[in-house]
């Protein structure tokens, strides 16, 4: 008697896809970018003004990926609406770096800040010199990145056991950090002092930079605004990211033609909101240059202190390990999605094409697992956000071009759910994302040109894939 191959189950409902778009959006970075945005921009107009584009970005992305989602509502997502829009090289590039980057070193940033915000309550995970197990000429392994891993193991085994676990734990953890991050924001509220908020919006659109010590360094024009934004938008973009994984676990939503596009409306709706009041927040308790000079860049745990008192700062570390804790489940979950797509169209390990008894993709998960364990090693988490952050972009307005052109090759295709605002907002966002990543180049290239060499990369991966695929 042949066994029946396991396939997808739609068990995910509109509410818990709204929760994995707000949990694997919110993990570590809007407890912390602000102070690296603030550095950069150097008043609170541009700053507040850095989310807003950030938030309107987010948005309006999410509202053009629902016509992609409705018209191909499989597992794989963002992999599978490039391949239809423009070629199979288009999806494997975007494939290839999300493994290879993206999507695996999201998931060790996340994992690391868990463990360092676990640092508080259990000092040995501080990541300072008392605490490096190992070292290798400049390569050191903290005892942090080895719990990082231990966390990326367990969340990734959990959710070998079935989606069902992964969704328990997904809207658990984001629930709580959701209740968790309105309760900051509004006894931050209550707790505002009218001489900051005033001092803080005297100067509100100079643009200026400002050092570690928080002291302006030189005002900032011309062209070199922009500069200035895109580098700061650095942080934000990271930590507004991962929207799009609900489109990943399209194969296991209950109606996905309708759900996938409302949970990313409403996901990152509710982001964008908490992430604009919890800066205006910050400026409400904190005079500017503390947030620009929060020690290692916390500025939640220095707004806790004036909130809680010297209690703030467990207050804070405990829901950054809440929030990391879910955003990483998020990312686990639905990232091995993408590679079992790629390895059904023989462009990945051939395992990772199969499910097993729980109907998840295994092999991919554990893939993904052993990358993300590697990025835990590097040390390099700060260089690792600036190429997420071009590359990320990058893929998000080809995408979105995508859309223009299905509109052209595939006029007859259903489409249950249309981008809002199209032709005018995707093409807003297309322009914004263009400028962004030519200014991040300009302000980062190191980092931004290692992110586009990975990318590039990849064309004679796939060319290399292809022959192999005929030699079979």
């Amino acid at each position: 008697m042949s066994e029946q191959t396991p396939s997808f189950k739609p068990t995910l409902g509109l509410f818990d896809s709204t929760m994995i778009v707000a949990g694997s959006m919110i993990g570590s970075g809007i407890f912390i970018v602000s102070a690296d945005i603030t550095r950069n921009v150097g008043s609170v107009g541009w700053l507040i003004a850095v989310w807003v584009i950030t938030g309107f970005m987010t948005l309006t992305a999410a509202l053009s990926y629902g016509e992609l989602s409705a018209m191909f509502p499989k597992a794989g997502g963002q992999y599978v609406y490039l391949k239809e829009a423009f070629n199979p090289l288009a999806g494997f590039l975007y494939g290839w770096s999300f493994f290879a980057v993206i999507q695996t070193a999201t998931i060790a940033a996340v994992g690391v800040a868990f463990s360092k915000f676990a640092g508080y309550f259990i000092p040995a995970l501080e990541l300072k010199d008392a605490n490096i197990l190992l070292q290798l000429g400049d390569f050191k392994i903290y005892s942090a990145q080895l719990v990082s891993i231990a966390l990326i193991i367990f969340l990734t085994y959990i959710n070998t056991k079935g989606v069902k676990g992964g969704k328990m734990i997904q809207t658990t953890f984001t629930v709580v950090k959701l209740l968790s991050l309105f309760g900051l924001i509004i006894f931050g509220f209550i707790m505002a002092k009218g001489n900051v908020w005033h001092a803080n919006w005297a100067d509100a659109w100079q643009m200026s930079t400002r050092n570690g010590e928080g002291a302006i360094i030189g005002g900032v024009t011309g062209s070199a605004i922009l500069g200035a934004i895109a580098a700061s938008m650095v942080g934000s973009i990271f930590s507004s990211d991962a929207w799009n994984n609900v489109t990943f676990i399209a194969g296991e939503i209950k109606n996905p033609k309708r759900n996938i596009g409302l949970a990313l409306f409403l996901g990152t709706l509710i982001v964008t909101i908490i992430y604009v009041s919890a800066n205006l927040m910050y400026v409400s308790v904190l005079p500017l240059n503390e947030i620009a000079t929060a020690p290692q860049d916390r500025v939640a745990v220095a707004a806790s202190k004036v909130i809680f008192g010297d209690i703030g700062t467990y207050v804070i570390a405990a829901m950054i390990m809440v929030s990391t804790f879910g955003c990483n489940n998020g990312l686990i979950l639905a990232g091995a999605r993408v590679y079992n797509a790629m390895a059904a169209d023989r462009l990945f390990f051939k395992k990772a094409a199969n499910l097993n008894k729980y109907a998840v993709p295994e092999y991919a998960l554990w893939a993904q697992c052993i990358m993300a364990s590697i990025l835990c090693l590097s040390g390099k988490y700060g260089d690792l956000l600036d190429m997420i952050s071009f590359v990320v972009v990058l893929f998000y307005a080809v995408t979105i071009i995508g859309i223009f052109r299905l509109r052209k090759t595939q006029p007859d295709v259903e489409r249950p759910y249309k981008a809002f605002g199209y032709p005018l907002l995707p093409a807003i966002y297309i322009l914004l994302a263009v400028v962004f990543c030519v200014f991040l180049i300009k302000m980062k290239p190191l980092y931004a040109g290692i992110g586009l060499a990975i990318v590039l990369l990849g064309i004679p991966v796939y060319y290399l894939a292809i022959a192999n695929q005929k030699k079979v």
